[in-house]
């Protein structure tokens, strides 16, 4: 910002945005009088808080049963390691439970192409670091689960801002072990009982991918038009397409992934044959 600022010296009229509330304005934004718009009076956002007991010092049952009882909504589990990224997400997929992950780790391709499925519902849970905190494009969540509770209440407040975004519902669960303190920031909250779960739906979305994108001249009506016209789906059988600038994604039903591979692949786009795959 300090780089744009100074670059720019001639501005008249400069706006900041912020999802959360900072003490000052930087000096180096040299406003002065500044006028402060606050919306926080339109409604309430309304998050739940809740906390789970693990009898286990092992939280990955508890993570489990949780899951299943939230049944096919969409959340966020947070982690504070990444090695915990790894053992959840090795634990998800041993029970084939459906998710994708999110960590500073990852190359930039493979964290793009799991924010997209996170998205598009190819997958409802997303296993990820405080990186998912902030800053993101995702749409609103059912719920984010703290699989271990953050050091800072900052961190907390960014989790829980995931959800219950635009004066709507959400929840806020911590997984605590039954030895373990919660810190003092965690206070108003309701203590969550799973008496029953369900069995955890598979999404019925998979992603394919384009090889083809926007500098090919490719729009997202050709693409749709594709799968409506030669792919044979139906209005509400097209999920999410996105472009990228050398690639498409597009979500389609599960059940029709590989047959749309096999009819749709080679065809035409524009000028270019394009190859579809699927993005695993």
């Amino acid at each position: 910002m300090r780089e744009i600022m100074d670059a720019l010296p001639m501005l008249r009229k400069k706006v900041l945005t912020s999802a959360t509330q900072k003490l000052e304005i930087p000096a180096f934004t040299r406003i002065k009088n500044p006028v402060k718009l606050d919306y926080l009076s339109e409604g309430v956002a309304r998050l739940k808080v809740e906390v789970v007991v693990s009898h286990s010092k092992n939280k990955l049952i508890m993570l489990e049963r949780l899951l299943g009882h939230l049944g096919d909504k969409n959340g966020i589990v947070f982690c504070s390691l990444k090695d915990t990224i790894l053992e959840v997400s090795d634990d998800l997929q041993r029970k084939n439970i459906g998710h994708t992950s999110f960590y500073g780790g990852l190359e930039q391709i493979d964290r793009e192409r799991a924010l997209m499925k996170f998205r598009n519902g190819t997958e409802r849970i997303l296993v990820s670091s405080d990186l998912a905190a902030r800053g993101i494009d995702v749409p609103e969540l059912d719920y984010i689960i703290h699989f271990e509770i953050p050091e800072k209440a900052d961190e907390f407040t960014h989790r829980n801002g995931r959800t219950a975004r635009m004066n709507r519902n959400g929840r806020a669960i911590v997984i605590k072990w039954e030895n373990e303190e919660l810190p003092d920031f965690i206070t108003d909250y309701e203590e969550l009982k799973i008496d029953s779960t369900t069995e955890i739906v598979k999404s019925k979305w998979e992603t394919l991918h384009i090889s083809g994108g926007r500098k090919d001249k490719i729009s997202k009506g050709d693409i749709a038009g594709l799968f409506f016209k030669q792919g044979g789906l139906k209005k509400d059988e097209l999920g999410i397409i996105e472009l990228k600038q050398e690639s498409s994604f597009v979500a389609v039903p599960a059940h029709k992934a590989f047959s749309l591979i096999e009819a749709l692949s080679n065809s035409r786009l524009k000028k270019k044959k394009v190859r579809i795959s699927l993005v695993e």
